[in-house]
């Protein structure tokens, strides 16, 4: 049966409590699914106890930004518990780089003539994991900005007029403080490190040298050819093909958990190599 390995709830930028993001899962008759929230495993204990009387499996995760050889990747972990342990404690330091970033980018928008607070932006957080997206609703309640996807367009991707940089793990320091905790992981939407094929490989092999698992070969925003060959690079470099929606409910409009635009299918042997993969 299908999965998807990348969900997003409400505790961090999605707009879906975890439990109702569990029961859509099993609605939609997904076998699992891994709820990734941005630098937080807060939202797994929810999301467990809706799982316990579905059939849908939950696969506790994270999703990390790092810094490799100077790009910036998304990386995925899988089978992280919300307890004490290596990386679930430099969570906490992530999210409080986050929180320092959100100052400063709401004053570089005040100065830019946009009048929002910090307390406009926490409105629209449900969780704490607070970033970018909750500073783009601010902007669309005050009427400045039409769409999340406005907002980042033009003040908050990077590059943007208002993007401030924040503290990252390293790929090597994420992998490592993964397997010390348990688990293992996965490059996300991987085309967003480099479209070059020979520069993706090299990146891929450096990490797969230092514990990388998985990669994001069936991702949603990427075309069913470009997935075959992901799977492909995957399969050379003995990883994992994972994929996932990358699910945000309506924050990202028109995306399905499990389907993705409507062609997706992960399929659930991924999920049993990851498993098997675990240290």
């Amino acid at each position: 049966m299908a999965v998807d390995l990348h969900v997003h709830s409400s505790v961090s930028d999605g707009t879906e409590p975890p439990d109702a993001v569990v029961a859509k899962a099993a609605s939609l008759g997904l076998s699992a699914i891994a709820l990734t929230d941005h630098d937080t495993l807060s939202g797994i204990p929810a999301a467990r106890a809706a799982a316990a009387s579905l059939p849908t499996d939950l696969v506790p995760g994270v999703e990390l930004s790092v810094d490799h050889d100077g790009l910036k990747l998304h990386m995925l972990a899988y089978f992280i518990e919300p307890d004490a342990g290596p990386l679930q404690d430099r969570l906490a330091m992530l999210r409080a780089g986050r929180d320092t970033r959100n100052v400063v980018i709401v004053e570089r928008l005040n100065a830019l003539g946009y009048p929002i607070t910090m307390e406009d932006v926490l409105r629209h957080a449900g969780g704490d994991a607070v970033g970018r997206p909750h500073i783009a609703d601010a902007l669309v309640e005050a009427g400045s900005i039409s769409s999340r996807s406005e907002a980042f367009e033009d003040l908050l991707s990077d590059g943007g007029r208002a993007y401030v940089e924040r503290k990252r793990l390293t790929a090597t320091e994420a992998i490592d403080l993964t397997i010390q905790s348990g688990g293992v992981n996965s490059i996300a939407h991987p085309l967003t490190v480099n479209t070059d094929a020979s520069i993706l490989r090299s990146v891929l092999g450096d990490l797969r040298d230092a514990g990388l698992v998985g990669l994001e070969a069936y991702y949603s925003e990427y075309a069913p050819a470009i997935r075959s060959q992901l799977a492909s690079v995957a399969a050379d470099l003995g990883l994992v093909a994972t994929g996932g929606s990358d699910y945000h409910g309506a924050g990202k409009p028109g995306l399905e958990i499990g389907t993705g635009h409507g062609d997706l299918v992960v399929p659930g042997a991924a999920l049993e190599e990851l498993r098997q993969r675990r240290p």
